[in-house]
């Protein structure tokens, strides 16, 4: 069974839920039977890098607030994450672009690294600091998670793995998703938003019992036919 997960590296909200996914997925019996694919979401995609820009002000003046608030906005989001254990440190965040961090989770699910670049890009943004569109930077966590570092190189130059990004975008633009995270379960089912592992849970459940009632069934009928057994070397 299939889930895909919409979620953009910028967003504090979507490690929380990717955290509480994982801490529902652990529990969920046929867990090795899920296959997660994350996708594309820029929630701003017009933003210019701004090293300069602090979070506490640029959300403030977004949404029209005080520094004030916020900054005790920041906090309560911080508590929810270590909730999870998780560490937010927004004094260190740097405002960035997500794009190429994007493109990097796009070369690396290419090599069956998605979910290993996805978590070490939004530790490195939440936690670490880091700024998630410098080349350099990008380069490096490529090679923490193993990624060649020459082939991460000539892909950040070039415009490798923007049709996938813009593709996953428009899926979500297709579907209707306006905010992330954003949970698609076998194509079916939709959880919006960093639910609680009861929550995930309770969907994946549901997900399941309907993925297994319209699962192929094969009812195999002996009734003496000749056939080539492989255990039988007799007549084959």
């Amino acid at each position: 069974m299939k889930v895909d997960i919409w979620s953009d590296v910028r967003c504090p909200f979507c490690y929380i839920g990717k955290r509480k996914f994982e801490m529902a997925l652990s529990r969920f019996p046929h867990k090795d039977e899920v296959e997660v694919v994350w996708h594309s979401f820029e929630l701003d995609p017009d933003f210019k890098t701004n090293t300069r820009l602090n979070v506490y002000d640029y959300l403030a003046e977004r949404k029209g607030q005080s520094r004030e608030w916020s900054v005790q906005m920041h906090e309560h989001v911080s508590k929810t994450a270590k909730e999870v254990g998780l560490e937010y440190h927004f004094d260190k965040a740097v405002l960035a672009n997500s794009f190429n961090a994007h493109r990097l989770i796009q070369f690396a699910k290419s090599k069956g690294l998605g979910d290993a670049a996805k978590e070490a890009l939004l530790k490195a943004y939440f936690t670490e600091g880091k700024n998630m569109d410098d080349a350099d930077t990008l380069i490096a966590i490529a090679a923490s998670i193993g990624l060649d570092k020459e082939q991460t190189s000539d892909m950040l130059a070039s415009g490798a793995f923007t049709a996938e990004v813009r593709n996953d975008e428009a899926m979500a633009a297709e579907i209707g998703i306006n905010g992330v995270p954003f949970f698609v379960l076998d194509n079916k089912y939709a959880v919006s938003g960093a639910q609680s592992p009861d929550v995930f849970l309770g969907a994946l459940q549901q997900a399941w019992a309907e993925y297994e009632a319209h699962k192929p069934q094969v009812i195999i009928t002996d009734a003496g036919a000749d056939v080539c057994d492989i255990n039988d070397k007799t007549n084959c």
